[in-house]
């Protein structure tokens, strides 16, 4: 019998390798979860059966992803299970997240380009010694429906745009690790990318995304916010 979610709804497959699989008894350990809800022991008590962890040196936050390894699982074993973020790779570096979004800009604004100047959409008009700045309507309309949909089939495809590929890095949903639906990545593209065609470019793209910056614990911009994912290194 197959894994594959039915048509249309939205979920990542069960043998997506990227899911994180929580031990018998637990569930995602989602902050987005309903206090008690999903199986989970009280806050602080291990499941049954369980060794409580050591708890961290004092002043130390506990991990994230750093468990040691646990043969048959691709990112390693958490020793807090009650983390969302317990047996995922580390959280990306903000400064590469920023880097892989100028490249995908750089890429997606090529074909952009590409593909109004043709039908004379394009942002400047240059007549003689006069410039006139005149933002085509037109232009934003193909700038956020490419940038959407980029973001949206390669995120929920792979979890990883161009750049993110390039700078080893992948976009996953919080609660469990997963690859993000099509329904999430189509959100947070939204949230990222439509600000940013129509009204305010980059200012928009450097508040969204550099909100990774100070965001803690999970290093969300407010796309991720929007969507709840995070962005994870995969080497």
């Amino acid at each position: 019998m197959s894994t594959e979610p039915p048509p249309g709804s939205g979920q990542p497959p069960e043998d997506d390798p990227f899911r994180k699989q929580p031990p018998p008894g637990q569930g995602s350990g989602s902050p987005y979860d309903a206090p008690g809800g999903g199986g989970q022991p009280p806050p602080g008590q291990p499941p049954p059966g369980q060794t409580p962890p050591s708890p961290p040196p004092p002043g130390q936050p506990p991990p994230h992803g750093g468990g040691p390894y646990v043969a048959g699982d691709p990112y390693g074993g958490g020793t807090y299970p009650n983390d969302p973020l317990a047996g995922m790779p580390p959280l990306a570096d903000s400064g590469k997240r920023t880097l892989a979004r100028i490249i995908d800009l750089i890429l997606v604004g090529i074909v952009v380009w590409l593909l109004t100047w043709p039908m004379g959409v394009h942002e400047y008009s240059v007549d003689g010694n006069k410039i006139e700045y005149g933002k085509s309507f037109a232009q934003s309309v193909v700038a956020a429906v490419l940038y959407i949909a980029y973001d949206t089939f390669l995120i929920s495809t792979s979890g990883q745009t161009l750049g993110k590929k390039w700078l080893n890095m992948r976009v996953a949903n919080l609660s469990d690790g997963s690859t993000p639906s099509v329904q999430t990545s189509l959100a947070r593209a939204a949230v990222l990318w439509l600000p940013f065609a129509f009204c305010c470019a980059c200012i928009w793209t450097a508040i969204s995304g550099g909100w990774s910056y100070f965001d803690r614990p999970y290093k969300q911009g407010l796309h991720d916010k929007a969507a709840k994912t995070v962005v994870v290194s995969i080497r």
